[in-house]
């Protein structure tokens, strides 16, 4: 299944370009997301998802296979797995950058497979729920950026002068955004039940929701 989504970060190509391979600074950007582990080029994490009162949770990896910062395309491959069921998600990522001086629109093209519960809602309804995710994304990071800015413009006050005064400390990292909310999938914003028609719609949800309580009674309290 291919998807193609696009968003705007409000910075210059180049600042953009570090930004979004600075996995540790944008995963809270991602609604539900949290990363577990760093080596190397993977990065291990969780992403958490709702079906209204219900929640899955995906844990996986994702990893840059292909880096190009002269035409500022990054190339990721990422894969997870349900931790209580049997569903899936695979994904080649294709990012690309395009600045224009006032900021910089980045073209996400996605080559997704997935099983399980989300992959019974056919393309259409997948791709509105990736927009909507991905929307969500773009609005976290702007903010974000806008208060990495805001504190990095503020005016430092000149410290008293001390004799034998410590060397000055290295400038500190950019704080990590706080941790994003999981995305709701029966939300109206993400598409998912603009998909389907009531009442059919209202049952279709209903059976999913049933199916879920019951695979979760069946397994018994983790």
């Amino acid at each position: 299944m291919k998807l193609q989504n696009d968003l705007r970060i409000p910075v210059p190509a180049a600042e953009a370009w570090a930004v979004l391979l600075d996995i540790e600074r944008i995963a809270p950007c991602v609604p539900g997301a949290t990363l577990t582990s760093h080596e190397g080029d993977t990065f291990g994490g969780k992403v958490k998802v709702k079906l209204g009162p219900i929640g899955l949770t995906y844990s996986g990896t994702v990893a840059f296979v292909s880096l190009d910062e002269a035409a500022r395309v990054a190339v990721l491959e990422a894969s997870g797995r349900e931790t209580r069921g049997g569903g899936t998600a695979k994904a080649t990522v294709t990012c690309t950058l395009t600045g224009d001086g006032s900021g910089t629109d980045v073209l996400i093209d996605t080559d997704l497979a997935i099983t399980g519960k989300p992959a019974q809602f056919g393309r259409s309804t997948l791709a509105d729920v990736a927009t909507s995710l991905i929307g969500q994304f773009a609005a976290n990071l702007a903010a974000h950026l806008a208060e990495s800015g805001s504190a990095a413009a503020a005016p430092e006050q000149p410290p008293p002068e001390e004799k034998d005064a410590a060397p000055a400390a290295p400038a500190p990292r950019p704080t990590p955004a706080a941790p994003a909310a999981p995305i709701d999938l029966l939300q109206p914003s993400t598409g998912l039940l603009r998909h389907l028609a009531p009442p059919a719609g209202a049952a279709a949800v209903l059976l999913v929701l049933i199916a879920l309580l019951r695979r979760r009674r069946s397994r018994g309290p983790a």
